[in-house]
């Protein structure tokens, strides 16, 4: 079966500063990324790889190429345009969880709800959905700091997917976590593909990488290298 096209970068590049002081972060990177993938970024640290994360979650603009997400042209849309992109097409996965510390578990993953302006009671029914998805139906009270990282990570995943986005970026997921809780979160993204989700990590961890399906190895802002992943 032939798999659609989600993801088309062409040609893609990222600089910093104004000349003569221009920092080149990305040289001509081109991806393309179907629905259904599950993708690896390995680098080590300043080769461009979160650079490359932003633009493709749409958090940064580059600096020349060509970037079409869902046959849309990224160069094209305002900032009003890509907030909305990102609110429901894009889930968000960090290394720190980015968790708000008043607001228990439910509330966590509710917020996107009310940026799409989803009722009360929808967004209570979504959020519960979510928590009981990642295996935390019965924390829906809990705060950040009465859970453990890998449930602030899990309730983390849950609010990345709570708009059912397009596709799940994330950015080393396990790098905050202990090793059983990094492999629960593993499993739970490997879950989530299975049932259709696009995922693109960022990892420096090569045991991580290869629960990808593909790993792609960026060093110095080109990519140079693709190699088929597997689980182990």
């Amino acid at each position: 079966m032939v798999k659609r096209m989600l993801l088309d970068l062409k040609n893609i590049y990222k600089n910093y500063g104004k000349e003569p002081m221009i920092v080149p972060v990305l040289k001509d990177v081109s991806l393309q990324v179907n629905e259904g993938d599950y993708i690896a970024i390995m680098g080590p640290s300043g080769s461009g790889k979160t650079t490359l994360m932003n633009i493709i979650g749409c958090l940064d603009r580059m600096s020349d190429g060509t970037y079409l997400f869902d046959n849309e042209d990224i160069s094209k849309m305002n900032d009003n345009a890509l907030s909305d992109l990102r609110l429901h097409k894009i889930g968000f996965v960090f290394q720190n969880f980015n968790l708000l510390s008043a607001e228990t578990a439910q509330e966590n993953v509710a917020l996107p709800l009310i940026y799409a302006g989803v009722s009360k009671e929808e967004r209570k029914e979504r959020a519960q959905d979510a928590l009981n998805k990642v295996g935390l139906g019965e924390r829906v009270s809990f705060k950040p700091n009465q859970l453990s990282g890998g449930q602030k990570q899990r309730v983390a995943i849950a609010r990345a997917i709570i708009n059912n986005p397009k596709i799940l970026l994330a950015d080393e997921p396990t790098g905050a976590l202990d090793q059983a809780s990094g492999k629960q979160v593993m499993e739970l993204f490997q879950s989530l593909n299975d049932e259709g989700v696009t995922i693109i990590m960022i990892t420096h961890d090569a045991n991580v990488a290869s629960h990808a399906k593909k790993t792609l190895h960026i060093i110095d802002g080109e990519i140079i290298e693709n190699k088929q992943g597997g689980t182990i």
